[in-house]
């Protein structure tokens, strides 16, 4: 039975530093590729103008894309390329925030008769900060406390948070049970 093991969190809680990790842990005890998804790559291939709303061309609004269509093409590329992998009988790791997608999740194993496993990373605020901070992108510091307390609070979420504040990524990668987080 394929295994689809998707990390989600707040940005700054290091998913994909973690995914990243925990494949390569994987792979090195199991002898089986692993494909690793990160669905913020999907996204970064949308190159967008900085002023959105005033951005013209020839005197003529541009043609910019809302958030709520951005997230949904994110979706459903994650959605068929984890597809893709399952159907080659090859296990997936996915990093990305869930906010009301979880069904989604639940489908695509269903479908693919495969074992979910759900992590969801966190840490302090302050400390989501920090690191927001120290990597440069302070902007992303308030949705990342407006995403720790919405996921903190989700109810498919109970259970499946680990809290990484003031851990290594291989801190984190060693103390991670997996069966802990398996999706039943």
């Amino acid at each position: 039975m394929n295994k689809i093991i998707f990390v989600s969190g707040p940005c700054g809680t290091g998913k994909s530093t973690f995914t990243d990790g925990y494949a390569r842990q994987l792979v090195s005890e199991s002898g089986k590729t692993v494909y690793v998804i990160h669905g913020d790559d999907f996204h970064a291939g949308f190159v967008e103008p900085e002023d959105k709303g005033d951005f013209f061309i020839n005197g003529e609004a541009s043609d910019t894309v809302m958030w709520e269509d951005i997230l949904r093409f994110n979706w459903d590329c994650i959605i068929t390329t984890a597809g893709r992998v399952l159907s080659q009988g090859i296990d997936v790791l996915i990093d990305y925030v869930i906010e009301d997608e979880f069904p989604r999740v639940r489908e695509l194993a269903s479908a693919h008769n495969s074992r979910l496993y759900y992590i969801v990373l966190t840490a302090t605020e302050d400390e989501l900060e920090r690191r927001i901070r120290d990597r440069g992108d302070v902007d992303m510091i308030e949705r990342a406390k407006f995403l720790k307390r919405k996921l903190d609070s989700l109810p498919e979420n109970a259970g499946h948070i680990y809290d990484n504040t003031d851990k290594t990524p291989e801190e984190t990668i060693r103390e991670i049970e997996l069966d802990d987080y398996e999706v039943r």
